[in-house]
């Protein structure tokens, strides 16, 4: 099996790749409350397992490496539970910035930071033209949970992608950690629908604690989890991602080619 993650590589190993033009996955999570049944390293986890596996698709016909995901994120709503760390944005836009000119200095031109915490998406859409324009290098973004919606609402029985600490997230630990979800507490695993999409959308707007929408910490029904539907949702997320970067995505449609690492 083709090795691809950065710390378990050697630095010749890494020049050696980095000299094939591979493409580095930047994986970055957050860690915070996931209701009465998970623990609160469920995005790191799980981001990570999907950037692996997304990594496994590819190689060895496709250069890539998978470097160590960032596991704070901006998580300020889930606070009041306890149990989370969080950044400020700009913080976290300086660990971005550092982290990407690291791997550039190291050689490699092309960077997807693949997200996994739903508070994220909002300041990565921003951060990733202020990275591009700071380190003159191509920089692209995704969520993994938005690369799979489509298959996602498949699957699942009453979302129809991910919520938090839900059928969803409780279904893909339940596959790939399944000594780290507490059965004894799914009972109380549930809470009002939270609609990532639709917070997304511009419009009248503001803060809210994850304590004022749900009580358990949990949007969505975990009881509905199982790990056979988590396989399912990783695999699925994994080759998703995996099938646009084989086609060249995103640098297929930029107008000019990634430029030579500084």
């Amino acid at each position: 099996m083709t090795e691809t993650a950065w710390n378990r590589l050697s630095a010749a190993a890494l020049r050696a790749l980095a000299a094939r033009d591979a493409i580095v996955l930047l994986p970055v999570a957050s860690t915070e409350q996931h209701g009465p049944h998970l623990p609160t390293g469920v995005d790191d986890f799980l981001c990570s397992e999907v950037c692996r596996r997304t990594a496994l698709e590819l190689a060895p016909d496709y250069p890539i490496v998978v470097a160590p995901t960032v596991w704070c994120g901006l998580a300020d709503h889930h606070v009041p539970f306890g149990g989370t760390f969080t950044l400020g944005l700009a913080t976290y836009h300086a660990v971005l910035r550092d982290l990407c000119r690291s791997i550039l200095n190291a050689g490699f031109r092309r960077i997807v930071i693949v997200n996994g915490h739903g508070g994220n998406i909002q300041a990565l859409a921003t951060l990733t033209g202020e990275l591009t324009r700071e380190l003159n290098a191509p920089i692209a973004t995704t969520t993994y949970f938005m690369e799979g919606r489509e298959m996602m609402a498949e699957v699942l029985e009453d979302q129809e992608g991910v919520m938090h600490a839900c059928e969803a997230e409780t279904s893909m630990m339940m596959a790939v950690h399944p000594s780290l979800v507490d059965a004894a507490r799914l009972d109380a695993a549930f809470g009002p629908s939270f609609d990532i999409m639709g917070s997304l959308v511009p419009s009248l707007k503001m803060f809210r604690s994850f304590a004022d929408i749900t009580a358990s910490g949990v949007a969505g029904d975990a009881r509905k989890a199982s790990a056979a539907k988590g396989e399912k949702l990783l695999a699925g997320c994994a080759a998703a991602l995996a099938a646009r970067l084989r086609a060249g995505e995103p640098w297929s449609t930029a107008t000019t080619p990634p430029p030579a690492a500084r």
